[in-house]
């Protein structure tokens, strides 16, 4: 702290520095973000075209770009296993599955995980990247178009992804988030023309945006609680079948590093199967699994 002179007075001192949590606490910029909005609607305007060039080949095309990209990479991947560490697997399977993330375009490994470990630390509090208490819209797809956080900022993926910010693969990942999924469309384009990519591309990133978005908005607003928690997370059917499982949002949060979301036989959990199918094979080991009757979750070597 500098020694205070007489030409120096008090009222010149700078203010306390604002603790360092604060400066990612999410809120309304008031600024449009012409980037994502633009590449947003570019999406939406290829998903609506894929009907104009529908072939049953296309829609193959879509279920397995679909289980890579939104299964295997953004529940398997970015959220149970890079953000929550639920399991672990051989480094070469991990950066393949986040590859598998990237096709998903939510944005590269450090930011994805940043922002969701931010969710879970200030969940329907001030500050949060997206809670239905500051808005159905806001929470579902607001906070990207006019929210104040940046998918760059070196101080919030630093601070949220430390782990993540030390490996240099997953630091050119991040940077080139965009360079899969763009191979995967020259690829599909070259393989079966338009039908393929506007299916395997177009249509499938434009509605896994919202089947992810629904895990923010509507599983915060409606549904049922197994768990007492603080927040407003609430375990939704019909998310859950959509995405996979995701849509278990109460049992999740009350049991953040549980590598299975679904807690009952009925609650069908299609991405835990992926990851036991992984042990199975021996690719996957210490998987942390929670039962619904609480307490401490239990470890299983594949």
């Amino acid at each position: 702290m500098p020694v205070l002179t007489e030409e120096a007075p008090v009222a010149h001192v700078a203010p306390a520095p604002i603790p360092s949590a604060e400066l990612f606490l999410q809120k309304p910029s008031g600024k449009f973000n012409w980037v994502f909005g633009i590449w947003i609607a570019v999406f939406h305007i290829g998903a609506i075209a894929s009907f104009f060039f529908f072939r049953w080949s296309a829609l193959i095309v879509l279920a397995v770009t679909w289980v890579l990209g939104q299964n295997i990479g953004i529940a398997v991947s970015y959220h149970r296993q890079l953000t929550h560490r639920g399991f672990t697997t051989p480094k070469w399977l991990e950066y393949l599955m986040a590859i598998c993330g990237t096709l998903s375009l939510q944005g590269g490994p450090l930011y994805w995980v940043a922002v969701h470990r931010l969710h879970h630390q200030l969940t329907d509090k001030p500050g949060d990247p997206h809670s239905p208490r500051d808005g159905g819209w806001w929470s579902h797809i607001g906070w990207i178009l006019y929210g104040s956080l940046h998918n760059e900022d070196p101080e919030l993926l630093g601070r949220y992804a430390p782990d993540l910010a030390k490996d240099k693969f997953y630091r050119w990942l991040s940077h080139y988030h965009w360079v899969p999924v763009t191979v995967l469309g020259i690829g599909l384009f070259l393989a079966g023309g338009w039908s393929w990519i506007l299916w395997g591309v177009f249509f499938r990133v434009a509605v896994g945006m919202h089947v992810t978005w629904l895990v923010n908005s509507a599983t915060h607003m409606w549904g049922g609680k197994r768990f007492s928690t603080r927040d407003d997370s609430r375990n939704l059917w019909w998310v859950a079948l959509l995405t996979g499982g995701e849509g278990w949002h109460n049992n999740h949060h009350a049991h953040p590093v549980s590598a299975s979301h679904g807690m009952a036989w009925y609650e069908l959990d299609f991405n835990y199967w992926c990851i036991r199918l992984l042990g199975t094979l021996g690719l996957a080991k210490r998987i942390k699994v929670q039962g619904p009757e609480g307490g401490a979750a239990r470890i299983l070597h594949g």
